[in-house]
């Protein structure tokens, strides 16, 4: 084991994989400081990273965080019920109440929608010209087939996009408005659940909030203490779970359409091998996926026990970081890990997680970025990208990885 590492001023925000590459072959399990100070233990090899995923010692529920360690969000009891933050036998629950919506079979009923949308948003740009399309094209769209699926409003999801900007990379010179934004957060989830209460729609939420109301409550038990059976949410469940699908629906999603673009335009090979045969998207996402993921780091673990991770053994209740794409560029398990190669086999890689907590949304974030992927190719084929790849700005974040904008000419 080496000394703690910095992971904010060591290199990675800027050069991820590089640090990465380091790490895995010097210090695969390796003390670090977390992006808010407080101590943790970094995890980069495939194989380590795998089992610990699937560990049932390693928590992600809080209470089991030792005092001073990382723990991630900060957010209020009524958005911090979710999933992200449970083992079973709630995890088992409430992902069994939600994942009948997020079904490769119900998710691909999703097709013809989502492609509307996009053909939408491209027609919007025009035949020829110039634009970011990050904020013309991958953020618009995963936003919009989220809130359709919830039924959100539309006057509200420019203030959604804003507030989770806000939350992914906080900016040091605004200390306060990650508070402010989830404060915003929470007034907008509770006025979106009371108007759907009072008219219910055929949407998601509507849905979630009738499982939740059919035993009667009113709805102002807050911890769900008066259950009736293993099938109810208490109302920080029900709030809570309609802010994570919100969130992680949007920006994984728009962080994956970006890097995806990225990737094709700087490996024109590639490309046009791609626009040759689109038949080969949908295997192409798993390499998109693998080669540079929306998350760096899989959501913070809490060991219930002293738990050894590769030859190191992590302490009861300190903070487990398990880094995804440290995994998914380990030529141990990827030959070439660090060559996009769009003829790959890209199973078996762990950008959408592994286990019990394998990411519920993935058949909807696979299918939105194939049409994304699909419309761009059919519609722009003479897509480039403007400017010089070394001045791309990418969001400050250990959260998610992403670029602020990607300019492009078409």
């Amino acid at each position: 084991m080496s000394t703690d590492q910095d992971l904010v001023t060591d290199g990675l925000l800027t050069h991820p994989y590089a640090v990465y590459d380091r790490l895995r072959d010097t210090a695969p399990v390796h003390r670090v400081t977390g992006p808010d100070g407080s101590p943790a233990w970094l995890v980069t090899r495939y194989d380590d990273v795998r089992e610990a995923l699937a560990n049932p010692l390693l928590s992600l529920d809080k209470r089991h965080a030792l005092p001073g360690g990382y723990k991630g969000f900060a957010l209020p009891p009524a958005l911090d019920a979710n999933l992200l933050n449970m083992d079973p036998p709630d995890h088992t629950r409430i992902r069994r109440l939600v994942g009948r919506a997020f079904t490769t079979r119900r998710v691909e009923q999703l097709r013809t929608p989502i492609r509307r949308t996009a053909d939408h948003l491209l027609d919007a740009l025009g035949a020829h010209g110039g634009t970011d399309l990050i904020a013309a094209y991958a953020a618009p769209l995963p936003i919009t087939v989220i809130c359709d699926l919830l039924g959100v409003p539309h006057e509200h999801r420019r203030d959604f996009r804003a507030w989770t900007d806000v939350l992914v990379a906080p900016d040091p010179a605004r200390p306060q408005a990650a508070k402010e934004a989830v404060v915003a957060m929470l007034g907008f989830f509770t006025q979106l659940l009371a108007d759907k209460r009072k008219e219910p729609a055929d949407d998601l939420l509507s849905d979630l909030i009738a499982v939740r109301d059919e035993s009667g409550s009113t709805g102002n038990d807050r911890a769900g203490t008066d259950r009736a059976g293993s099938d109810r949410l208490s109302e920080d469940e029900l709030m809570s779970l309609a802010f994570l699908i919100l969130f992680a629906g949007y920006e994984n999603t728009v962080q994956l359409i970006g890097t995806a673009v990225l990737a094709l335009l700087q490996h024109p090979d590639q490309l046009a091998a791609l626009r040759a045969d689109p038949t080969r998207l949908p295997a192409a996402v798993e390499e998109f996926v693998r080669y540079d993921g929306p998350a760096l780091l899989a959501i913070r673990r809490f060991p219930l026990e002293d738990v050894t991770i590769g030859d190191v053994t992590v302490p009861a209740g300190e903070t487990v970081l398990l880094s995804l794409a440290a995994a998914n560029r380990d030529p141990r398990r990827f030959p070439d890990a660090d060559r996009f190669d769009l003829g790959r086999d890209a199973t078996g890689h762990l950008a959408l997680g592994h286990g019990i907590h394998y990411c519920l949304g993935a058949p909807l974030a696979r299918l939105e970025t194939e049409i994304a992927l699909a419309a761009l190719l059919e519609r722009l084929p003479d897509l480039k990208l403007d400017g010089d790849p070394g001045d791309l700005r990418w969001r400050p974040s250990l959260r998610a990885r992403g670029l602020l904008a990607l300019p492009v000419t078409y």
